[in-house]
């Protein structure tokens, strides 16, 4: 499912993935490091730079895979497992943007992570629920992701700001793309796409103004 959820990202926004995710994935929490044993969170990223190089794990717990496997949102993406699904798509979405900055010799903030993975869920989930329902637009999926979902203060900790304006900001971009990729014309969803991959390459103050810039 892993693999599929990068090939996802991948072709929405046009890049190749340098590494296949299976290969950085950690799903028992008895081998975190003793710091990070005591995090409840069911979605972890490790990063560290060793000789030069960029090394990643991604921490998915076993128990939320095995529901993902259980009731499969490449097949069926509802209520009772929208929010297994976005754990696990914003692990996959860290990953992805963390490789290909990595390959592109960019560097990348944290905010830019967790900007890039909101978006990522929005994205991802759309493409899904437009293809599993006969192409309608999902006009409920902005007000559940942007307006009702909450952020949990205690595991948040001195990062709650953080994860509220990376929110705000990936609320703002995809509301200024809704009206594209809402049409029912190609050429308007095709023009939609294209922002859409544009603003992944930009660097994070071009990413800031552009979202500035939508009214």
């Amino acid at each position: 499912m892993l693999g599929a959820l990068q090939t996802l990202l991948a072709r929405i926004y046009d890049i190749a993935p340098s590494h296949a995710i299976d290969d950085f994935l950690l799903t028992d929490r008895a081998r975190l490091p003793p710091a990070a044993e005591v995090n409840p969170a069911e979605e972890q990223v490790f990063v560290a730079e060793r000789d030069g190089a960029l090394c990643i794990t991604l921490f998915l717990d076993a128990g939320l895979l095995q529901r993902l496997a259980d009731a499969n949102p490449l097949q069926s993406l509802h209520a009772g497992n929208l929010a297994d699904f976005w754990t696990a798509l914003e692990g996959v979405s860290h990953f992805l943007c963390l490789a290909w900055h990595a390959a592109s010799d960019r560097p990348v903030t944290l905010l830019e992570l967790e900007l890039q993975g909101e978006i990522d869920k929005y994205m991802a989930s759309l493409w899904l629920l437009r293809r599993q329902n006969a192409g309608r637009f999902p006009a409920e999926l902005y007000p559940v992701l942007f307006e009702r979902t909450t952020i949990d203060p205690e595991r948040a900790g001195n990062r709650l700001e953080l994860y509220r304006q990376a929110s705000a900001y990936a609320a703002r971009f995809c509301r200024g793309l809704n009206p594209a990729l809402r049409s029912s014309e190609r050429t308007a969803r095709m023009a939609g796409v294209a922002e859409l991959r544009r603003f992944y390459r930009l660097t994070r103050h071009q990413k800031y103004r552009r979202i500035a810039a939508i009214t």
